[in-house]
């Protein structure tokens, strides 16, 4: 497959784009990833959203993101910048806009820039019902998008105003699934139905994201729509999320999983981390993760080039592998642990490595290097780096060797890299023996360690590559890293081991405490493990997002909270306070409750 997402699959080099000025930041061009976050205090609150906004910008945001649901917030965003400069703060500010053109317009009057959703800025809200277009009706969509966009390009353009084209995975329109489905191909149309315009009108100021609550889709997505802007000759800047990720360290090793495996390819000019948890929380995990990569260095020892990929970059496939001993290969990818010394294995990990030669139970099992494996030592388990593909005897032993499970480390430079070309090399020379990818880590901070992981393994879990991970690290306990590589392999999509919850960060349009409502449903649901339950603050994703959840539980009005099954409606208008029993009613009801 051709990788025409990415400027090299061994090197880490950024993708050329545009500079968009934004404000007095601009991002894109030669300048740094950009950081970001979101206000959740509504914005007619004129106080509570200044203080968020200064609390983001003593916390090192770049930027700050309001909800602009209409006429009223919007012109009130005018107090809030008011009160901003008068504090001496800078940062420019962005209005976020749903289903409303004429709240962009006035947006655009007082802000640095103005997102759009091109689900919901012309597009009526989405039905899930499966409509039809003809290709009259889907054209004449296409002709009101453009009037609608010819004023506010036309005041931005004036007034220096950026434009972000923001794609939601949860809020594409009825007439884009109507032709594309609900897949990352219906997401790259959506924007480039707007980014053709804007091209056709030589305004060039604009940014665009894929976001999605799966990182898969989100990765997809991003690849696609790169590709499809390369062969348009288009260049513009990339806002990168994975939106709805949630709190805690699920939410932040899944936007690391995500984020990290577009950051690695060079792709994305500014990043938001989307927690359940106030705005400045975000940013130091933002920051953290942008500087893995913003000087990441030239793999050493060098990597021969690599021009191909081995598997589809827009479509998930697991890489085929022989199976081992019932435990390794097609089925879900185990967790492995290094046992140390005397120390008795917990029920933890699937698979337990040693390097002495005890074999006292079931799950531990011989580590050898690849020489004592070809001196014919015994020990299924094999250490591999990628010097060893490129050594011939070595390659024929491995060809030759159906019993044997690699074990694949790195101590390149840019392990991800080495990591990846070896798996195409695997792929090259014929040899389909399960893989454990191994990363090695001094870290000495757990939070540190997972963003670092998740970054380094999560982005092969994506492609479909590893048939299990194993993390080491002398200053971690081993239960932490057993936890954290059971957290890598859910936020990848590979291995669902803990309830998942879609779970949005919030906004101004929230209308109840998202971070304690996540943390009670969580108290209430948390042992129901493979369940995967959406908790949104309101309905502009709720519905969408959460579709392939198995309930939702969605903000309606003030105190009012809507459960769904799937995307069906089954609960409106619930009393908040009786809302999580009400859930737990649902889930009962349809037998996937289980007693803790």
């Amino acid at each position: 497959m051709n990788t025409n997402y990415c400027e090299s699959l061994t090197e880490p080099t950024r993708r050329k784009t545009i500079e968009v000025r934004v404000g007095d930041i601009p991002l894109g061009g030669a300048n740094p990833l950009r950081i970001q976050t979101m206000a959740t205090a509504s914005t007619i609150d004129t106080d509570g959203a200044t203080l968020q906004c200064i609390a983001a910008a003593r916390a090192g945001a770049d930027y700050m993101r309001l909800t602009t649901q209409g006429i009223r917030e919007a012109a009130n965003l005018a107090n809030i910048v008011r009160a901003l400069r008068e504090r001496g703060i800078t940062m420019p500010l962005i209005a976020d806009v749903h289903f409303n053109p004429a709240a962009a317009m006035e947006a655009a009057q007082h802000v640095e820039k103005v997102r759009i959703n091109p689900g919901n800025f012309i597009d009526p809200r989405a039905k899930l019902q499966g409509a039809t277009y003809s290709d009259e009706e889907y054209n004449h969509d296409l002709q009101r998008i453009e009037d609608k966009l010819l004023p506010l390009i036309a005041l931005c353009r004036q007034r220096n105003v950026a434009i972000r084209v923001g794609v939601n995975h949860g809020s594409l329109s009825d007439r884009i699934m109507s032709r594309h489905g609900d897949t990352p191909r219906g997401m790259v149309e959506s924007a480039m139905e707007f980014l053709r315009i804007f091209n056709r009108q030589q305004f060039h100021a604009v940014v665009v994201s894929m976001k999605s609550s799966s990182t898969r889709t989100m990765v997809q997505a991003v690849r696609m729509l790169v590709a499809t802007m390369n062969a348009e000759d288009m260049a513009y800047p990339l806002h990168l999320g994975v939106t709805e990720a949630g709190d805690g360290e699920q939410g932040r090793i899944k936007s690391a999983v995500g984020i990290g495996a577009l950051l690695a390819d060079g792709l994305g000019d500014t990043i938001r981390v989307s927690l359940t948890e106030p705005p400045e929380a975000e940013l130091p995990v933002a920051r953290e993760l942008a500087a893995l990569f913003e000087h990441r260095p030239s793999p050493n020892p060098p990597l021969p080039p690599a021009e191909h990929l081995p598997y589809n970059p827009d479509a998930y496939m697991r890489r085929p592998s022989l199976q081992w001993n019932g435990l390794i290969g097609e089925q879900r990818p185990p967790v492995v642990v290094e046992r140390i010394n005397d120390d008795s294995p917990s029920e933890q990990a699937d698979v337990y490595l040693t390097a002495d030669t005890r074999d006292d139970d079931t799950s531990t099992f011989r580590l050898k290097t690849i020489e004592q494996a070809m001196n014919g030592q015994p020990g299924a388990f094999v250490e591999l780096q990628m010097q060893h593909l490129l050594s011939s005897e070595a390659v024929r032993w491995l060809q030759s060797s159906s019993e044997h499970v690699l074990v694949l480390g790195t101590s390149n430079t840019n392990g991800y890299a080495e990591q990846r070309a070896a798996f195409i090399k695997l792929a090259e020379l014929g040899i389909h023996l399960p893989v454990i990818i191994h990363r090695h880590y001094e870290e000495r901070s757990l939070p540190s360690l997972q963003l670092r992981a998740a970054a380094d393994i999560g982005p092969l879990l994506l492609d479909g590559l590893g048939d299990g991970i194993m993390i080491t690290a002398p200053n971690i306990g081993n239960a932490d890293l057993c936890a954290t590589a059971f957290a890598i392999l859910q936020a990848a999509q590979v291995r669902i081991s803990q309830t998942e919850y879609v779970a949005c960060p919030g906004c101004g349009r929230t209308l109840y405490d998202l971070p304690g409502t996540l943390q009670r449903v969580r108290a209430a649901t948390g042992h129901l493990k493979g369940l995967k339950i959406g908790i949104m603050g309101c309905i502009v994703n709720g519905p969408g997002e959460m579709a392939d959840a198995h309930y939702g539980y969605v903000g309606a009005a003030k105190g009012r909270i809507s459960l769904y099954r799937g995307k069906k409606l089954v609960k409106p208008n619930i009393p908040e306070e009786q809302a999580i029993d009400e859930l737990v009613v649902l889930i009962k009801a349809h037998g996937d409750w289980r007693e803790p």
